[in-house]
């Protein structure tokens, strides 16, 4: 049976790594974004998925203006949750396998030690309730589900830290980048081919996932380790949390333990900084 896959999201940093790689597994793809298909628009997904067979939906759908998600409460909740619930009623009535990407930001960061699936989530911003509750509506609608939680994505696509990082450094001497919160780096491209993997192999290992890139830094580490590794010279201070507020908190801790992931997938997960050398070489490319 040929797989046929719909990549929801399409335009953005992950949905743009799996369209850079359908060459790499046997397959028909579609990929649609908003104009194509509005995922909060039930009878709109019912009748695009009875005019096709698809047997996979990867969602890269999201609101993910964290800050934004604290006083536009109720469009992230139809994006994150409602278009969720859409997806996930609509893949169990067909039979569907979905993967839906959801992030760290479903934990407060107040633990010392990598958070494993067993930990209870504890979002504390707009943006982590809502995709918290996206990922409940999965669970609760169907069984052949992978949610994946990643966290700090970035890609030579869309808009990230990266890109932002070496847009600066032609604008400024020096910068001030946050030392306090932890977390690992996340290319989009590792993400993808593991997305892929997953779908190539069959694996009927269903559940939640959690997906980095191996390592731990600061924001001001992964500054650092993009200006050396780009070799730009710009001064990067340190900066604390409380000197720079937003208006949605952020968790302090988010390093993610992998290792439910490899062990279920066989799938070898690189080093963050590795995979930060791979990113600038492409977008040194482009």
């Amino acid at each position: 049976m040929q797989k046929e896959i719909l990549v929801t999201g399409a335009r953005g940093q992950l949905g743009s790594e799996l369209n850079y790689l359908t060459n790499t597994i046997e397959a028909k793809f579609t990929f649609v974004d908003l104009d194509e298909l509005d995922i909060t628009n039930q009878q709109a997904i019912n009748i695009f998925f009875r005019e096709r067979n698809f047997t996979h939906c990867i969602n890269c759908a999201a609101y993910t203006a964290v800050d934004k998600a604290e006083t536009d409460r109720d469009i992230a909740y139809k994006v994150n949750v409602l278009g969720v619930k859409n997806l996930a009623e609509v893949c169990k009535e067909n039979n569907i396998v979905l993967f839906h990407v959801s992030t760290d930001f479903v934990f407060d960061g107040n633990q010392i030690t990598p958070y494993s699936e067993e930990i209870i989530p504890s979002p504390i911003s707009v943006y982590g309730e809502t995709k918290l509750e996206g990922e409940n509506e999965v669970i609760k609608t169907m069984t052949n589900y992978f949610i994946i939680r990643t966290a700090w994505l970035y890609s030579s696509f869309g808009n990230n830290f990266v890109k932002t990082m070496l847009r600066l450094a032609n604008e400024k001497d020096e910068l001030g980048v946050i030392v306090d919160q932890i977390g690992t780096p996340t290319y989009a491209r590792d993400l993808a081919k593991a997305i892929l993997l997953i779908i190539d192999q069959e694996s009927a290992a269903y559940g939640v996932y959690h997906y980095s890139n191996e390592g731990v830094a600061s924001w001001y580490d992964f500054a650092q380790a993009i200006f050396i590794l780009s070799k730009t010279n710009i001064k990067v201070n340190p900066l604390h949390t409380s000197a720079y507020p937003t208006p949605a908190k952020r968790p302090k801790m988010s390093v993610m333990d992998k290792s439910k992931f490899t062990t279920s997938f066989n799938i070898t997960i690189p080093y963050w900084q590795s995979s930060l050398i791979d990113c600038l070489k492409v977008l040194g490319d482009k």
